[in-house]
């Protein structure tokens, strides 16, 4: 009842509710994605670069693509792969003390077992997800693929760590090798391209086994791009060339063998014909 004796009109209806949006099915393409490819591809050139100047105008097409895949090899290891473990080392969150387990399990995906913390500070999240420099955009585009990347997955960073300070340094020696003289040597550049290319197989296969015995949670097959260019593409460079590698290794060693068997014959030859 009002002052005047009248009813009070009614309350206006709120208003309908925004329809859903849908959620997007396609390839997030933005300028983070675009600089992250063509630093791929400005790797892949100073490898080449690198090779016009050091190996000599002569040398075999083999051993010129040999030190382009393993220079550049070391330099995917050292500048993307040393910032993953910048990020997972330095690059933190810290949560606020009123953050519950519960709240906690709802809004922050996390990479460790119940009641283990990375690092031992149950009060901070790492990774790439929680920072602003260009290298954690990086790998939060590639975590749309993979979200462990954007976290400290202790799989993934386990195998980085000998990524990065066992593989790229290997891999820089094979390249000072393939730089000498193609005729001396080699059966020592085989063998070490060969303990290289077994630990690329190796560590592809430890990343995604985890994940495909597990119904791969934190893969995003939705669309073209993550899964054929990310995941497909990317991952499958270090299995098909690391397998071609042990192929060519598996030959010349089978020459150097028969050679070297071929001399034992003829040295023996010529002691029982004297």
């Amino acid at each position: 009842m009002s002052f005047w004796g009248s009813k009070a009109a009614p309350p206006a209806p709120p208003p309908p509710p925004p329809p859903p949006i849908a959620a997007a099915t396609g390839p997030q393409v933005d300028a983070t994605t675009v600089i992250s490819l063509l630093a791929v591809v400005a790797l892949l050139g100073g490898a080449y670069g690198a090779s016009v100047k050091l190996l000599p105008r002569t040398v075999a097409l083999k051993t010129r693509v040999l030190f382009i895949w393993h220079l550049f090899d070391a330099l995917i290891h050292f500048v993307f792969e040393g910032s993953f473990l910048w990020n997972c080392f330095f690059v933190s969150y810290a949560l606020p003390t009123s953050f519950t387990a519960q709240a906690q399990a709802k809004k922050v995906t996390l990479f460790t077992p119940p009641d283990v913390y990375w690092l031992g500070k149950q009060d901070l999240l790492y990774g790439a997800n929680y920072g602003t420099t260009p290298f954690s955009r990086l790998w939060q585009e590639y975590a749309k693929a993979d979200k462990r990347w954007g976290g400290t997955d202790l799989t993934v960073v386990s195998l980085e760590l000998l990524t990065v300070f066992v593989a790229g340094p290997l891999a820089l020696w094979i390249c000072y090798l393939l730089s000498k003289d193609e005729k001396k040597g080699g059966l020592k550049k085989w063998f070490w391209m060969i303990v290289l290319a077994t630990g690329e197989i190796y560590g592809g296969w430890m990343t995604f086994a985890p994940e495909w015995l597990t119904g791969s949670p934190n893969l995003d097959t939705s669309n073209w791009m993550y899964l054929y260019l990310y995941l497909l593409f990317f991952n499958g460079l270090w299995v098909v060339i690391p397998l071609w590698i042990l192929w060519e290794a598996y030959r010349a060693i089978s020459v150097g063998m028969s050679q070297a068997e071929m001399v034992d014959l003829v040295n023996y030859l010529g002691k029982k014909a004297d």
